[in-house]
């Protein structure tokens, strides 16, 4: 059975997304980088540069897979830095752990993967064994805890804590909150946080932009979740902010539609109580100009969402 992202504890078919296990609360630092990695990074690598082309030589190692698999593999490398140290930067260096980290991901994805496709390319070359000795180091610097518990694996508990049963509803959320989660993975401010939070984050902010009358009520049920500290939730959203903005005005393009999941979601919840976050609804116009400045101010209404 190929390992999912999404249920990093389940062998079986007795999983249920809206009652994930307390012990994946519990356990998830387990499968996040050292304390002081972020630390080490701003100070060894002050412009972030080390990890960037780290990440690049993952992603390009990785760029005929599914995006999860890019994720886990990223994920490795980040346990792997921050418990061995950050080596001199070093091209050949970058090229080996991707490979090595693609590689352990395709693994635990069970997807096929070819170490003969990625010789070559950058002008590197390396044997199986010395691609097979750089698995074994990041194995045993991982503890063999290959079955990692990442924001994915929390996206379903949270959506089930606001109840949409609509499937489009749930689908529009989950699949913003995903993209969000997947660019929020390049920033090194994100790092310090709990899987949990970031997942938790990423939730609100896709329900914040796509359905705004329902924020509250989301935020209220995920802040009354025994696991999720509101104070650190708090610091996650905020850095968040920036990232989640980029990939805003495109959101927009696909809401065009009169039958989208958001108009959908707005009626499916107009009869409910919900309150408002600024007294104030902004209208989307299709126009460029309008677009801008509409993002401005729902950007302003996030800052000061808590």
């Amino acid at each position: 059975m190929d390992f999912n992202l999404e249920t990093p504890l389940a062998n079986s078919h007795d999983f249920h997304f809206d009652t994930i296990p307390s012990d994946l609360f519990l356990i998830e630092s387990d499968h996040m980088p050292s304390n002081n990695y972020l630390n080490t990074l701003k100070e060894m690598d002050f412009d972030g540069s080390f990890r960037r082309e780290a990440i690049s030589s993952v992603l390009r190692v990785s760029c005929n897979f599914d995006p999860s698999l890019s994720y886990l593999a990223v994920n490795y490398l980040d346990r792997l830095l921050s418990s061995q140290g950050i080596p001199q930067p070093k091209p050949w260096l970058f090229r080996l752990l991707a490979v090595a980290c693609v590689s352990l991901a395709a693994k635990m994805k069970e997807a096929e993967f070819y170490i003969s496709d990625t010789q070559g390319d950058g002008g590197f070359v390396f044997d199986t064994q010395t691609i097979q000795k750089m698995e074994v180091l990041i194995l045993g610097a991982l503890n063999w805890r290959m079955r990692s518990i990442t924001p994915f694996s929390f996206i379903s508990y949270f959506i089930s804590l606001f109840k949409p049963k609509d499937p489009p509803l749930r689908q529009a959320l989950k699949a913003r909150a995903s993209e969000i989660i997947f660019k929020a993975q390049n920033d090194i401010n994100l790092l310090e946080f709990k899987p949990s939070l970031i997942a938790a984050s990423a939730l609100l902010y896709a329900s914040h932009e796509l359905f705004p009358m329902q924020f509250l009520c989301f935020r209220k049920a995920i802040s009354n979740c025994s696991h999720v500290n509101k104070e650190n939730l708090l610091q996650c959203y905020n850095a968040m902010q920036e990232i989640a903005m980029d990939g805003y005005r495109s959101q927009f393009d696909m809401v065009t539609s009169s039958d989208t999941p958001v108009k959908v979601l707005d009626q499916h919840f107009s009869s409910s109580e919900s309150e408002k976050t600024n007294g104030t609804i902004e209208t989307i116009s299709t126009n460029s100009s309008n677009k801008i400045w509409a993002e401005k101010d729902i950007k302003r209404r996030k800052i000061s969402a808590f």
